[in-house]
């Protein structure tokens, strides 16, 4: 079997099914490819990848392509579209088997199903790396995933298992040889610029993983997250797992093993429970994404609940300059700007600014994020600005912060405001 592993939001050696399977070949290339459309316009006039994004995910690459080198591996990089750059590199070295990981998001589904009518002979297979669970060990089916996560949790919780298809593969050891080492064209990425300030995060398996390691058992900051995960500014109040999950470089079945682990030898309390419950939150937006499809992106929702807001051009970028009349969103909304990551709590707050005080379409907030987040992740960017803007999964409706609250709750002295020059 010849096989092609097309890598993609799975951008590690550890607890990866695709791969396993793809090392089971008589020749395997392993290729990624960078899409020129992420960084030109898109529908709402933004980009999909900024420079943040773009710097972590080049990190992240480079990474995984030392850690297959000694592998008698490469990664292959190719600049291009999907549906022209892998059927050339299927035809130049006879390819019978594609694989890679299931992905959320329309155009990804899209993309697949096109590969797959352009070469009708070749076998393709999808594996589920990116979630708790696969479709199969789910406590429902698919088409019966509960309309709210309270239902969710409460049925995943009902069966037991934390993770029910779990590897814990901690590296792959051996790998078919690839079909020599043609040059790519990498070269004609764009080019990687140096941050103004650095938010910490450095793309690769071996950065994601430490991270967790640190978090549980350095700094055993897991037994205070439920207290600690709201505040505005801290890198020590939460796990910070979130951009090498959305990447891939850090799987989240690693995390909920390495959770059971820490309570088994350490304690087990309600914030231990609590990242539990974080990860689980995520891993229903997974699942929601992949039911509702298109619904996800649409202005009206899943719910198709209609809203008022429009779009306003000045009112939209005043917000991404952070020069709105709230300075605690301005604040936020400048440190997103300059490191690419705020808080849960941060985004809580921007978020509902956006839809509420400056009554905008929350799809201009959703693909700013998505071009600005280093942890950006299609189902969970897009299934929580539905859920707060009251057109998705939130059976309470369209919610909205008190700002000024917020602000004497989680920056009473105003530190965090100063420090990202909020005030308007």
């Amino acid at each position: 079997m010849r096989t092609l592993y097309w890598f993609t939001r799975d951008l590690r050696m550890h607890d990866n099914a695709a791969l396993l399977a793809a090392g089971r070949s008589d020749m395997l290339l392993c290729v990624y490819v960078v899409e020129p459309r992420w960084f030109q316009p898109g529908p709402l006039g933004l980009s999909a990848m900024g420079e943040h994004r773009w710097r972590f995910l080049w990190q992240s690459l480079m990474t995984l392509e030392r850690n297959l080198r000694p592998l008698g591996q490469r990664l292959h990089i190719a600049f291009g579209e999907p549906e022209n750059v892998l059927p050339e590199l299927v035809q130049q070295h006879q390819v019978n088997q594609v694989i890679r990981t299931r992905q959320p998001g329309t155009e990804e589904a899209s993309q697949w199903q096109g590969l797959q009518e352009k070469l009708p002979d070749v076998h393709f297979q999808q594996f589920e790396t990116l979630s708790l669970f696969t479709e199969k060990s789910l406590p429902m089916d698919l088409a019966d995933l509960p309309h709210t996560f309270s239902q969710f949790r409460k049925l995943v919780e009902k069966q037991g298992d934390r993770c029910t298809d779990r590897l814990r593969i901690r590296t792959m050891t051996a790998l078919p040889p690839p079909p020599g080492f043609a040059k790519d064209n990498r070269g004609d990425c764009p080019p990687i610029t140096e941050p103004e300030h650095d938010a910490g995060f450095r793309g690769g398996e071996e950065a994601g993983l430490r991270q967790l390691r640190e978090y549980l058992f350095v700094s055993h900051g897991i037994a205070r997250y439920k207290e600690t995960r709201n505040a505005l500014d801290d890198p020590l109040a939460s796990s910070r797992l979130s951009p090498w999950l959305a990447n891939g470089c850090l799987s989240v079945r690693e995390v909920t093993g390495m959770i059971d682990e820490y309570e088994q030898s350490e304690t087990r309390n309600d914030s231990t429970y609590w990242l539990w419950f974080e990860l689980l939150w995520r891993e229903y937006f997974y699942w929601y994404a992949m039911k509702h499809g298109r619904w996800l992106f649409l202005r009206d929702g899943v719910q198709q609940q209609s809203r008022d807001n429009a779009f306003n051009r000045p009112d939209f970028e005043s917000w991404c300059r952070g020069t709105t009349p709230y300075p605690l969103v301005n604040a936020a909304m400048n440190q997103l700007r300059l490191t690419g990551y705020i808080s849960n709590r941060a985004r809580q707050l921007v978020a509902s600014c956006l839809v509420n005080e400056l009554a905008q379409d929350w799809r201009y907030g959703a693909a700013w994020f998505e071009q600005q987040l280093v942890d950006y992740d299609v189902a969970s960017n897009y299934g929580n600005w539905q859920y707060l803007a009251g057109v998705g999964a939130d059976p309470r409706g369209l919610r909205q912060f008190n700002l000024d609250k917020q602000a004497s709750q989680y920056d009473p002295e105003g530190h965090f405001v100063a420090r990202w020059q909020g005030e308007a």
